[in-house]
């Protein structure tokens, strides 16, 4: 920066901007509000059917986002200028001061031009009679120290208008239509992310070079800045797709075999490395455009390490996928790399995926921690569990979902298959709890049905549940009580099962699969919890909902009561026979194993109702609009209190035993889910002040849970092969 630039820099025009900018966040942040409360919440709310239920829905809720990020982006652009005015013009003031000083000592202060300046000492006439004195000249030693002072301050100025419009223009670069979502509190925080990054870039070219000490500073960088969106596109395109792939390459080679805390700091490192990338996969720029696309351009290379004597190294693929495991990586680059690593498997052929990916490759380990990475899948999978409509967009296609359910007999990707299954056809994260379920997409309800078809196969379907499927075919099921209880129950049932699913009638040409599926799952412990807590917590939501609205069905509340009462029985009852007929046939799984399954589940059914998985939201055709503050509340609170009624009396001191841990039998199993029913009626009853015959509702609602578990037998008779016995 020039001297005369900054010691007569009028900085109005930069205040009048950040005026300006701070106006237009203040705006934004109202729009912001209105989309989230009126534009998406509506969107939410309504009962979408035909194109309006994927083209128009997404639209909104992008839209809406988008508002968020502007806000987000006009805040942090108003930050970054404010800070750098405030900078600037304590330099100015630095600089002012500097130079007045420096005339008091006869010192004389040029701007050169360029960037350059001369200080030069002032000679007074009084001097030159004096040679013993001030001789003519100033003292050296001032002119060096006001030069240097000046020369620190003008570097500070530079790098503060140099670093603010490079952070400036990054920001914006972030998204090629829209707004980005990166948020800085000053220029200062922005600057020193995008320094972070350039220097891990150069430390990651140099792998062999690192101590573990460098590697531990490393990590901790990479983990302060992993959710930086400036930090991690800078890193990842300083460093380049084929560099990025050789530094975990090279860092896995270097420390196979890592033991105690070396081996922390690395599993340590492969999380924040791909929480990073997935952050960084995020932004639109130029520059990162072409490094996803260089990237996937990159998965059939052969990765060696370093000075390696093997010439078998990693395929590209294999890299990629193991950096996958973690954090959401954008929709669009994983259904780039998606298409091309499925339609590698599936040229293959289902039993040969192993020697596709494994074989060949035995000495391969780009994991720290649980497997070795040389199946791309098992990366790519748990890469999906974190992006639903990305995993959404993978079994859209009823070929690729029953291939990659086909190759688990072969392969160890059963569970982070499930896991991405389970994002699929929930629209929730793996591990999100803190975002509301999205209503059931038609197509999400139609992969739903596929997965539920390809279980209920009779010559090995079955089969599937025992391949580490089983715990999320069971989520998946609590997922689709409504659908499930609809299908059950025919086809004019929706006015008692209330759902807001776009597809709520998608199971209706199922039940076959809706009991064979059942069947199944029930034999695996996780899956077999899933779907008791699943339908416990849907019945509890089903009878507060309706006792706090009646106007909601047509009929009595008896009525809708020993609907509900009957589809319990039968649901739970599809599970207790199938328990029974594989004790027969000796397939079943011990009681301590489903308790210790009923136990873990049980805190993770909770997480279900905070996100809205399974209990009601009312469809706006079924008086949704007026039943929102049951929904919030009411539902809630119900829904717990089933689980906690479940687990007993560690839960919430309900009983002198747990409900579901105590079915020994097939009748304690009935008595279970009876009580469990009954409670949920009378527990609305009370919330709710409702005036009915309480014993005669009981003794009506029980009798229905019973009529319901018992002929679940001659369903299932109906539906499939079973032993004798």
């Amino acid at each position: 920066m020039d001297l005369d630039a900054l010691r007569h820099g009028d900085f109005s025009k930069l205040g009048e901007a950040v005026t300006d900018w701070e106006q237009m966040t203040k705006k934004l942040a109202d729009l912001k509000k209105d989309a989230e409360d009126n534009l998406k919440a509506k969107a939410d709310k309504a009962k979408w059917a035909g194109v309006n239920a994927t083209v128009t829905r997404e639209f909104i809720a992008k839209t809406a986002a988008e508002f968020t990020d502007a806000h987000t982006q006009a805040d942090s652009v108003t930050k970054i200028l404010s800070d750098t005015r405030g900078e600037l013009v304590g330099y100015r003031t630095q600089l002012n001061d500097a130079i007045t000083r420096g005339a008091q000592q006869n010192l004389t202060v040029i701007d050169t031009g360029e960037g350059t300046f001369t200080v030069t000492g002032n000679t007074r006439p009084d001097w030159a009679s004096d040679p013993g004195g001030k001789t003519g000249a100033t003292d050296q030693k001032a002119v060096e120290a006001l030069r240097d002072e000046i020369q620190g301050i003008l570097s500070k100025a530079t790098e503060s208008d140099k670093s603010a419009a490079k952070v400036l223009q990054l920001l914006v670069d972030q998204a090629k239509y829209g707004f980005a979502d990166a948020s800085y509190a000053d220029r200062d925080s922005a600057a020193a992310a995008v320094a972070a990054a350039e220097k891990l870039a150069r430390m990651a070219k140099n792998p062999a070079d690192m101590s573990l000490d460098d590697i531990a500073e490393f990590n901790r960088t990479m983990g302060t800045y992993s959710g930086d969106s400036l930090f991690a596109e800078q890193f990842a395109t300083r460093l380049g797709p084929k560099g990025t792939l050789q530094f975990w390459t090279d860092m896995t080679s270097a420390h196979a075999g890592a033991r105690n805390s070396e081996l922390e700091t690395m599993k340590s490192l492969q999380k924040n490395l791909s929480l990073s990338l997935a952050t960084a996969s995020l932004s639109d720029s130029d520059a990162m455009r072409d490094w996803k696309n260089d990237l996937v351009a990159e998965r059939n290379t052969n990765f060696r390490a370093t000075g390696s004597m093997n010439p078998v190294g990693a395929l590209g693929s294999q890299v990629i996928s193991s950096l996958m495991r973690q954090g959401q990586y954008d929709t669009e680059f994983l259904d780039d790399y998606r298409k091309q690593v499925f339609k590698a498997d599936k040229g293959a052929g289902e039993s040969n995926t192993d020697a596709l990916w494994v074989k060949g490759y035995d000495a391969l380990d780009l994991v720290f921690g649980e497997g070795n990475g040389r199946d791309p899948l098992e990366g790519l999978f748990e890469g999906l569990s974190h992006n639903p409509e990305a995993a959404t967009h993978a079994f859209e296609s009823k070929s690729d979902l029953d291939h990659m359910l086909a190759t688990t007999p072969y392969t160890d990707r059963g569970e982070p298959l499930g896991r991405a299954l389970e994002a699929a056809v929930t629209g929730l994260a793996n591990g999100d709890t803190s975002s509301v379920a999205p209503p059931h997409s038609t197509t999400q309800v139609q992969i739903m049905a596929n997965v539920m078809e390809a279980v209920a196969q009779p010559h090995g379907g079955a089969d599937l549940v025992g391949k580490g499927l089983g715990d999320s075919f069971g989520n998946m099921a609590a997922s689709y009580m409504p659908e499930i209880s609809q299908a059950l129950n025919g086809p004019h049932s929706g006015a008692v099962f209330l759902t807001n699913s776009e597809n709520p009638n998608g199971f209706e040409k199922s039940v076959p699969e809706i009991a064979r599926f059942i069947s199944a799952v029930s034999t695996d412990p996780a899956g077999r919890a899933g779907i008791v807590f699943g339908e416990s917590i849907y019945t509890a939501g089903l009878t507060e909902t309706h006792l706090s609205n009646p106007s909601l069905f047509d009929g009595s509340p008896e009525q809708v009561l020993k609907d509900i009462g009957r589809n319990a029985g039968l649901i739970e009852g599809l599970v207790a026979h199938s328990v029974a007929d594989n004790e027969v046939q000796g397939a079943v799984k011990g009681e301590t194993e489903y308790n210790n399954a009923m136990k873990a589940k049980g805190d993770y059914a909770k997480t279900w109702i905070s996100v809205g998985m399974t209990f009601i939201e009312v469809p706006a055709t079924y008086g949704g609009a007026a039943m929102g503050g049951v929904i919030g509340g009411g539902l809630a609170t119900i829904g717990g209190a089933a689980v906690d009624h479940i687990m007993g009396p560690q839960a919430s001191g309900a009983r002198d035993e747990a409900l579901y841990q105590s079915a020994h039998s097939y009748y304690d199993t009935r008595n279970s889910v009876t009580e469990q029913t009954v409670w949920s009626v009378e527990e609305a009853i009370n919330r709710n002040h409702v005036d009915l015959p309480r014993d005669g509702v009981t003794d009506e609602v029980g009798n229905s849970v019973i009529e319901g578990f018992d002929s679940a037998s001659e369903f299932l008779s109906r539906n499939k092969e079973r032993p004798n016995g």
